[in-house]
């Protein structure tokens, strides 16, 4: 009897893995940097740094098909004194920026990834000083006594954001490989809620093996079933990491990145549909690269400095009379083709 051929997701989780790494490596966390935010109503600077940790234990597993951040990783647990030693080289960058994100290409919240003292050192290292601070975390670390002892150690507010992806339960199994159920999620998020902190999710747009237009209302129908749910809702169109599934597909041509237009299309039916109060922002990645959203690359840099400002300031007006472009027509014809073809 021959053993079963691993799946295109079971090759590329083990692709990915990176070897063990070396004290020296445990001692340099991956990358840190400032990005413009909105706190409070306020145009602010955030400090974002990413943690050298043993990343996702999904993407040991599995994986998700987007995802490929597994290859900064440390390839196994970093101990209590390296995080220690990362936190205190980032912080000698730290200008006083009254938001914050930690991120450690998994979950702050897995205690496999980042240790128990090691979460409430980060934490007490800010306190005081940052007003916002956000970490990610998959729904099943989300425990309130865990968001609770967060909380507290920090004593701002504390955002937790979720990759949700979307509401609908086929594309979070297929397309994305996501092992919770959007419930799990939801459920995470009102638990954030219940320990006194902000809720955001993440939602994403054109996972594999959606039309454009299957895309376009997936994440659409998924701002209006979360809003409820979520203080914060930021949609990240796919873009192309290496050691994927969707960059596997991409070099075989059978995937393109989201057009910047259905981004456009995305947040302004979505401002609409969203509860009162919540937000809704999208920053992405690669954006007007052939590896990320994009349109015909000519006009993506007025549109995405659009999307920009409407991320920051909440005013979706910005996006009722955009900047015409002949790219535009060939999309509605991609979208209208697609409408055309049969259902499988």
């Amino acid at each position: 009897m021959t053993a079963a051929t691993p799946s295109l997701a079971h090759r590329v989780a083990e692709e990915r893995r990176p070897a063990p790494g070396s004290p020296t490596d445990a001692r340099h966390y991956v990358k840190l940097w400032q990005e413009p935010e909105s706190l409070d109503g306020e145009r602010v600077s955030a400090f974002v740094l990413i943690l050298r940790t043993r990343g996702c234990y999904w993407a040991d597993v599995k994986g998700c098909t987007m995802c490929g951040y597994a290859r900064d990783t440390l390839g196994r647990s970093a101990t209590e004194e390296e995080i220690g030693l990362q936190l205190t080289r980032a912080l000698t960058a730290y200008r006083g920026e009254p938001y914050v994100k930690i991120y450690t290409s998994g979950s702050f919240l897995d205690a496999r990834e980042v240790p128990e003292a090691s979460r409430a050192q980060v934490a007490k290292a800010f306190a005081g000083r940052a007003r916002r601070l956000l970490v990610e975390t998959l729904p099943e670390f989300a425990s309130l006594p865990t968001l609770e002892a967060l909380r507290e150690s920090f004593g701002g507010t504390l955002e937790v954001a979720l990759g949700l992806e979307s509401t609908q339960p086929r594309v979070l199994a297929k397309a994305v490989h996501k092992h919770e159920t959007p419930t799990e999620y939801l459920g995470a998020a009102d638990r954030v809620r219940r320990a006194g902190a902000s809720p955001k999710a993440y939602l994403l747009l054109k996972p594999p093996y959606l039309t454009e237009r299957e895309a376009i209302e997936d994440t659409v129908t998924s701002v209006a079933r979360a809003s409820e749910h979520f203080d914060t809702l930021s949609v990240n169109p796919v873009h192309l990491q290496g050691g994927t599934v969707v960059e596997h597909l991409f070099r075989r041509g059978l995937y393109r990145p989201p057009w910047l237009w259905s981004l456009l299309e995305v947040l302004s039916r979505g401002s609409r549909l969203r509860a009162p109060g919540t937000r809704l922002v999208s920053f992405p990645t690669s954006g007007g690269n052939p590896r990320g959203v994009h349109n015909c690359l000519r006009c993506d840099p007025a549109l995405l400095a659009r999307v920009q400002e409407t991320s920051l300031t909440q005013d979706f007006s910005r996006l009722d009379d955009l900047p015409e472009c002949a790219c535009r027509e060939t999309w509605r014809h991609a979208l209208a083709l697609e409408g055309l073809a049969p259902e499988a």
